[in-house]
């Protein structure tokens, strides 16, 4: 019988949740590799940690199956201006898969938050020029 648990319920809710958004924020922000781009350094020093990680977390939350809803600005709009290109993508998701191992989160689990990363990824990612 198949597993009938949410994404969000699989991941341990929001305590859980917040935790690994807690860990990627902070592996993020200090990833020289994204912070080479001058718009994503300016960017994850400009707001304040606690609200950007609150907004990850309740997107994250709501986007697995929890019960929150997502009250932030499109992908689109919180990314269009920061030129994120393809290797920057590239780093943020090897940053994640290294926050995810530390909390040590199954392959199935895994997959689901990639397929819901890839998703986004072009209203992240700039066109090339």
């Amino acid at each position: 019988m198949q597993n009938k648990q949410s994404l969000y319920e699989r991941l341990g809710g929001s305590y859980r949740i917040a935790a690994i958004v807690d860990d990627f924020i902070d592996r993020m922000s200090a990833d020289p590799r994204l912070n080479a781009n001058p718009r994503l350094a300016a960017a994850s020093h400009r707001d304040s940690a606690a609200g950007f990680k609150y907004l990850v977390t309740e997107m994250v939350c709501w986007a697995t199956g929890g019960p929150q809803v997502y009250t932030g600005r499109s992908m689109a709009e919180s990314h269009r201006h920061l030129g994120i290109s393809e290797d920057e993508w590239n780093w943020f998701v090897d940053d994640l898969a290294r926050t995810l191992d530390k909390f040590e989160v199954g392959e199935r689990e895994r997959s689901e938050l990639f397929a819901l990363l890839d998703r986004s990824k072009r209203e992240v990612v700039a066109p090339p020029r």
